[in-house]
């Protein structure tokens, strides 16, 4: 089983996986994660009441969220870079700062070792983003109004979370599988903008990054166009997975194929 729809990479995983595993069944059963219908609202912490609160203040789709997820890590110097990108395109954006590699923990207390001087600083006078140490409701903050873009590693389950929800990609994949999410997504599906790929120093720059966040973020043009295609990827993510009278979505008839092909095998034994 397959946590993907047909139009995402569907049909050709598909194919693929049933040729690698010679001719056996496979079925497409995505996406197995929540949409913004399904989304609990509890925002009891300080952190995340600050979060929302913030959130709240930000004019729609204006918002880049920007989180690599806790199994990633970029080097010092692309954490320095993507700072002064960030600040450099002028987006108001949530940042959720993971430990860079080569260091043990990422906390406010040893922010001046890895972020270029006076950034921190900078960015709490303007008040342009929010700096993030601890998790985050990323299923929340993806399904707020404000939300414009997301930034990630392009693992496959940050694909799917944010492509419920409408949002575009900006891609940086860093490792194994996500070089081929990131390509799919920009060149066939069309909801992503590849910002950098892989972990080498002096790869990325803060201008390019600055450049490719006011492209992906834009109401019209090429971030228009992404915005435009995510939505419609969120409804044929919404309608696989439907299912009332008369009508089961397409992964709803898949897994019923699943599970009927599984009784039968059963019954035979």
């Amino acid at each position: 089983m397959l946590n993907t729809v047909d139009g995402l990479g569907g049909v050709i995983g598909a194919k693929y996986f049933s040729r690698k595993m010679e001719g056996k069944p496979v079925w497409v059963i995505g996406p197995a994660c929540n949409n913004s219908n399904t989304v609990k609202k509890d925002h009891k912490n300080m952190q995340t009441e600050g979060i929302f609160s913030w959130l709240d203040l930000q004019a729609p789709c204006s918002v880049l969220y920007v989180c690599f997820r806790s199994q990633n890590a970029i080097l010092p110097s692309q954490v320095r870079e993507l700072a002064l990108g960030l600040e450099a395109s002028e987006k108001p954006f949530i940042w959720v700062v993971r430990r860079p590699i080569g260091f043990s923990t990422a906390t406010e207390d040893l922010q001046a070792e890895w972020f270029p001087e006076g950034f921190v600083e900078r960015n709490r006078k303007k008040n342009q983003g929010l700096l993030v140490y601890k998790w985050v409701p990323q299923l929340e903050i993806l399904s707020h109004k404000s939300t414009g873009s997301f930034l990630n590693h392009c693992g496959w389950n940050s694909v799917l979370e944010s492509l419920c929800h409408g949002v575009p990609i900006i891609g940086w994949p860093l490792t194994g599988e996500q070089m081929f999410n990131s390509k799919m997504l920009e060149d066939e599906a069309g909801v992503c903008m590849e910002v950098a790929r892989g972990i080498m120093e002096g790869n990325v720059k803060c201008e390019h990054i600055a450049e490719v966040i006011k492209m992906g973020m834009e109401e019209i043009n090429k971030g228009g166009e992404m915005r435009r295609k995510a939505c419609e990827m969120k409804v044929k993510l919404e309608e696989a997975i439907k299912e009332s009278e008369g009508f089961k979505g397409s992964s709803i008839r898949a897994m019923d194929e699943f599970l009927n092909t599984a009784s039968n095998k059963y019954s035979t034994l």
